[in-house]
Order: C-alpha cells, then structure tokens, then sequence
C-alpha cells in the first residue's frame, strides 16, 4: 500500500547526470579564469552561480530521496554521492573565492595546468555518471573511475613539483609564497574530490553489478 502512495523511483538519475553537468561547467569556469586573471570578477561570479544551481539540485535529491520509497540505488549511496559530487563545486568555489581574495595578479604554469586536470575530471565524472543508470556498462564505468584516479595521481605530482619549486625560490615574496601553496592545495583537492565520487561510484558498480 506504501509503495503505491510513494514514487517508485524518481529523477535520481536526471540529477546526477544534471549536477555532473555544473561540475564541467565549474571546471570550465575554473580553468578560464587561470587565463583570463584580469577578468576575475566575472568568472567568480560564474562559479558562485553554477555552485548555486548544483546546490539546488542537491537539495532537489535530497529531498526526493525523502519522498521515494522504493530508490534504484541504496539510500546512503544516493546521498554519499550527491553530497561527494557538491564537495567538488563547493571546493572550485573556495579557489575562485581565494584567487579574488587574495588578490593574485599572475598564475603560474602550474596552477594553470591544475586547472586543467580539473577539467579532464570533471569531464570523466560527467561520464561515469552518465553511464550508471545501465549496470551493463560496470566495465565502462569501473575504466573511467580508474581514469581519474590516473587524473588525481597527476595532480598530486604536478602540485608536488610546483611546491618544490615555491620553497626554492629565494625571491619569492613570502605573502606570494603563501597565496601560491594554498592556490595550489586547493586545485589539488578539486581532483581528490573527484576520486571521492569515483571511489564511492566504483562501490556502486560493485554492489549492483
């Protein structure tokens, strides 16, 4: 009788994929503004406002799953990975937020090409999503959560050696030191965000499969 009165199943599915979509869009946000630091004003704002409407969808999932009797994934799955999935907007936002804040006037080749590893992850959680509805593709899926773990993996070298080169640099302005290693921590925890989400699709894929 409960079943009948509850929706069987809901837009799950549409959310994640619409929410993976602002991730992309953050990223590009992100990355546009590593070129672009004249113009930093504007792209904050972008990424406040893609943050907003991932935060929206956010709560739209939470509140079905409330609502939902019968999910097509486990409850505490469903709410693992959307709240994991706002992590990485939440965390794009800091950086943006601190670039502004901080007011920083040069980006680094390093912080640069963070910013597009974040990029390349984000386009590999837009697709890992996209494929969870159908379990006939775990082979996919478990292949493109590896991917970004390859992804992150990189991030953290990248971020390494730009550290190395941070602290080696004897004329470096210590408050530009301090700007540079957060900017950097920050972009690299864009990408462990990330593989938070692919881990925890991976357990997905693993227990449905």
């Amino acid at each position: 009788m409960l079943g009948k009165l509850m929706p069987r199943e809901g837009k799950f599915f549409d959310f994640f994929n619409e929410h993976a979509e602002q991730i992309l869009q953050g990223a590009i946000e992100l990355n546009a503004f590593m070129n672009d630091i004249d113009n930093i004003e504007t792209h904050v704002r972008n990424v406040e406002t893609i943050e907003q409407r991932a935060d929206k969808i956010t709560r739209q999932t939470v509140d079905l799953l409330h609502k939902t009797f019968i999910t097509p994934l486990d409850r505490d799955e469903i709410h693992q990975l959307i709240s994991k999935m706002d992590d990485i907007l939440d965390m794009m936002e800091d950086v943006a937020q601190s670039v502004f804040l901080y007011d920083v006037h040069h980006v680094t080749p390093e912080a640069k090409k963070l910013s597009v590893i974040c990029v390349a992850c984000a386009e590999k959680v837009k697709a890992a999503v996209a494929l969870l509805p159908n379990m006939d593709n775990s082979d996919a899926i478990l292949k493109t959560c590896a991917d970004i773990d390859k992804l992150e993996a990189e991030a953290d070298h990248v971020m390494r050696s730009a550290m190395a080169k941070l602290f080696r640099d004897k004329e470096i302005d210590p408050r530009e030191l301090i700007k540079l290693k957060a900017i950097y921590e920050m972009l690299e925890e864009v990408t462990d965000c990330c593989e938070d989400v692919a881990h925890i699709i991976e357990g997905i894929v693993l227990e449905n499969a």
